[in-house]
Parts: structure tokens; sequence; C-alpha cells
């Protein structure tokens, strides 16, 4: 292999570095990775059941000291499987990507990592996107393939029918924040969980339609002097104790959110937004507990150049997906 390559074969560019490169190279989050909804975990299989179990709650009757206490059953249990997705990158770095770069006879090593994590950076890039992509299909329901198709429908999965309910914005008499109310205590009664608050994610007309609504603008009309009705509220705002917000996600040219519809999230519900990381298909991996990210190389044909390979192996889920409601106009 000639010098300019053979730097490659140094243990800085080995499965273990290279992995942990990918891992510490900047993150620029998407909107639902930078609310840390979904809780992050690596597990040593490729496939993950999640047991469902119906929480019963029940008043205990009084009864006479020293009698017999009312029986406590278990609660009854289901397991569904969910496999993680594969998610492979590779790129090619040549040979004239970094001849005449430095000297001959030389191995500046510092300037061949910068090529290689540029490359790395770029890969991580786009795994980032497909996990937002991912996540956010996580709290619609559906989760597809860069194609569009199905690759997990979550309410199928779990044999549940997604909750919608409508805010009838396009009436000018609608008591907004009655609906709203109506939509938390949906989501209540599915969950009976404790709920920090809760977000609702808006297409770009649905966002519209409720920040022009009357009764919107008349509830900010005075608040701050009326700072949001003069400044654009996209960022968020809070109205009837939920943040509302556009989300402006997409991924060749397909909206992560419709813009007619919103989604009602909770927020602060223990294990509702899960991220499972399965291990690389690499020997190195097998028993391992997953990474979010792997990297690799290999010499390519004739020593003009090197392969590397990126990978992540995630399942982004929402367990209790009848929580989040669909809001519509």
């Amino acid at each position: 292999m000639p010098l300019t390559m053979d730097v490659f074969n140094d243990d800085a560019f080995s499965v273990i570095n290279l992995t942990k490169g990918i891992n510490e190279t900047t993150y620029k989050p998407g909107r639902i990775s930078s609310l840390g909804l979904f809780m992050e975990e690596g597990i040593s299989t490729t496939a993950v059941m999640i047991e469902k179990r119906k929480n019963g709650l029940a008043i205990v009757p009084a009864k006479a000291r020293g009698a017999e206490g009312t029986p406590v059953t278990g609660d009854k249990a289901n397991a569904v499987a969910f496999k993680t997705t594969h998610l492979p990158l590779v790129a090619q770095i040549l040979a004239d990507e970094i001849i005449g770069k430095r000297a001959f006879g030389t191995t500046d090593q510092e300037m061949v990592e910068a090529v290689v994590n540029r490359r790395l950076q770029k890969m991580r890039n786009a795994i980032d996107v497909t996990i937002e992509f991912q996540r956010i299909g996580a709290i619609i329901g559906k989760i597809l393939d860069a194609d569009g198709s199905v690759l997990l429908d979550v309410y199928d999965a779990f044999g549940l029918t997604q909750q919608s309910h409508s805010l009838k914005l396009g009436t000018e008499s609608t008591k907004v924040r009655t609906k709203v109310r109506e939509g938390i205590r949906m989501s209540e009664d599915a969950l009976e969980a404790n709920v920090d608050g809760y977000r609702a994610l808006c297409g770009r007309i649905f966002f519209d339609s409720f920040c022009d609504h009357k009764a919107v603008a008349d509830a900010y009309q005075r608040y701050n002097q009326g700072e949001m009705l003069r400044n654009d509220p996209r960022g968020g705002f809070d109205f009837a104790d939920v943040r509302w917000e556009e989300y402006r996600g997409k991924l060749n040219g397909q909206k992560f959110v419709a813009d007619d519809k919103a989604y009602l999230v909770p927020e602060g519900v223990a294990d509702m937004f899960v991220t499972n990381f399965a291990p690389a298909d690499y020997m190195e991996t097998v028993g391992t507990d997953g990474l979010p990210y792997y990297a690799k190389q290999e010499p390519g044909r004739m020593g003009k150049s090197v392969e590397l390979e990126a990978q992540s192996n995630p399942l982004n889920l929402c367990t209790m997906p009848q929580g989040i409601i669909e809001l519509t106009l």
C-alpha cells in the first residue's frame, strides 16, 4: 500500500477509535431530540420486548379489625416485540484527497484525521436527521422509511386506535381553551400517569389558525402590551397550560407533521418515549450494549482509497401512544 494510505493502519483508525470519534463529533439536534423527550439506552440484542400492563387502582374497602384483607391480584400484561432499524452509511476517502497535502515520506496523521472526521460528521448528521424523523414518527404513530413506506405502525403494533380531537378553529365562537382542556383530559384518561405538562407540535396551517383564532388573540391582546401579536410566535407560546409551537421538520420534501394537524404530547411521563440502540453488526460488538453510532474503515481496491462505514441501530418508540392526541382544525 502507498505510504499515503499507510497511515490508516495506525490504531487511531481502529473500529474502537473511529466509533469513539463519531460519538464525540458535534451534535446538531433536531427539535424532538433537543426537547429530551426520549430516554436513550443501549441494548445487547436487535429486538426489544415492550410489556404492556394495565395498572389497576381501586378503593380499599373498610373491614372490621382482624378481618381478612382484600386480595390484590397481579396486573394483566402482554408483551409486544419490536425490532431495531439498521441505518448504515458508507463513504470513500481517495488517496488523491490527501496526497500532496503533506510532505512525501511523512505521516501527517493530524491532517488525515481531519479529513476522516469531516466525513464522519456528514455521516452522523444524516443519521441524526433520520433519528429525528423516526422520533416524530413515533409521536405521530407511524415511523416511515426514507421512501415514505411504513416501517412501524405503532397503533397497529399495540392493537390500539389513535385518539383524535377537533379544536373547531374554523368557528369564531369556539371556546378554544375549553376544547384544549378536553384534549388534555382525553390524554390524562388514557395515561393514568403523572404528567409534568403538555406540548403541542403543530403543522403550519394549524398553527396559524390557532394563533389567529379570536379566543387566542384576545387572550394575548393585553399580555405584555400585545407583544405576541406583533412578533413571530412560531418559537412557542403558552395557552391553556400547553406549550404551542410550529414543528418545521422535513425530509426529502416530506413534512414530518401535516400542515393541518397538531399533536398534543405529554411531557415528563416515565418510560413513555424510549430510544434503544442495538450493537453494530461487527464481530467486535457481539454481546455488548449498543452505542448511538459506530464507525469502521477498511482499505479500498488496489490501495487507492479507504472505505468508511458509519451506522446506528435505533428503535424509537412511544410506549403509551394513546396518551398522544391528534388535534385537527
